[in-house]
């Protein structure tokens, strides 16, 4: 019997995703016949993984250290086959700012913006309002304010934020609807949009992507052919231009006021890749497998089966 790692949980602040996500592969691993072991990361993994002494190890980490490249170098070390993306996609994948200039150069649209420093964007506008403040290498949308007013709006929180760390990116707020495309083994499934009706900030935030019923996801998403057609060769696009191995996932904002098929290009933004992407109850990649027929037992063990060493 394959005996699996998941690793989960974790020491950054997505840490309770990560032991939701964890948990969640690791009953659907035991279902489909592997011997499962769950870690929960520390920084003494290497001995943890020597401890449990795997034939192949299932990523299921979230945030800094997890997806970022850091985790990933542990396992190339170790050599044994792991899932998801290895060390150079996960890393530049997880570098928001770097990241968009590698989709912007592959012709994929990305909002306008740059790094700035967070104490600096705390006292004055970096540019003209409405614009995003997050994190530079964070996921799970924490730490993200959208500033619409004076500085004075975000500014002593953001200044107070330290798990932002002192970089931040900012970006021109892109308005319209919510899209995000799963990519399999480089190819696109299809496109869900979210409604975060729940959400307090009326976007898909931290609280409406993990709270209960704080979002609603229309799988696959009321488009028209062409919007859809492009989101997802986007996806794919951005999933090979990346480095992305495994699982990915490209988020979007659609503004579909005004929009044709000749000017769909500038209607449709993409925000980032994410190549950790949640594997709780309420996440976005499994209900897309389901969408074409696979269950989340067999996109875990699909994953099993995919990951190899080096990435």
């Amino acid at each position: 019997m394959l005996k699996v790692a998941v690793l989960m949980g974790g020491m950054s602040s997505e840490r309770a995703v990560s032991l939701v996500s964890g948990g969640a592969c690791a009953i659907a691993l035991r279902t489909v016949g592997f011997d499962v072991t769950e870690i929960d990361v520390t920084h003494a993994l290497w001995e943890q993984l020597k401890f449990a002494d795997p034939d192949v190890i299932f990523n299921a980490l979230h945030g800094d250290w997890g997806e970022d490249g850091r985790v990933q170098g542990v396992l190339d070390m170790y050599g044994k086959p792991y899932t998801h993306s290895g060390v150079m996609a996960s890393a530049l994948a997880m570098d928001k700012h770097r990241a968009k200039h590698v989709l912007k150069s592959v012709g994929i649209t990305v909002p306008e913006g740059g790094l700035y420093k967070r104490v600096d964007v705390a006292k004055s506008h970096p540019l003209e309002t409405p614009y995003v403040v997050k994190p530079n290498g964070q996921g799970s949308s924490k730490s993200v304010y959208i500033v619409k007013g004076a500085v004075t709006e975000h500014g002593g929180t953001i200044l107070n934020d330290v798990e932002m760390g002192e970089d931040v990116v900012v970006e021109s707020y892109v308005p319209g609807r919510e899209l995000t495309v799963a990519v399999i083994d480089g190819k696109a499934v299809c496109v869900t949009e979210i409604i975060a009706a729940e959400s307090e900030n009326g976007w898909y935030d931290y609280d409406a992507k993990y709270g209960e019923a704080a979002a609603v996801h229309t799988c696959p998403a009321d488009l028209p052919v062409y919007v859809s057609t492009l989101c997802m060769d986007w996806a794919s696009k951005a999933h090979s231009a990346l480095g992305c191995r495994g699982v990915s996932r490209a988020d979007f904002r659609f503004n579909d006021e005004n929009c044709t098929e000749d000017n769909v290009v500038n209607k449709i933004v993409m925000l980032e890749v994410n190549t950790q992407p949640g594997m709780t109850p309420t996440s976005l990649v499994p209900e897309q497998a389901a969408h074409v027929g696979i269950d989340f037992a067999q996109l875990c063990r699909w994953m099993v089966e995919d990951a190899s060493w080096p990435r």
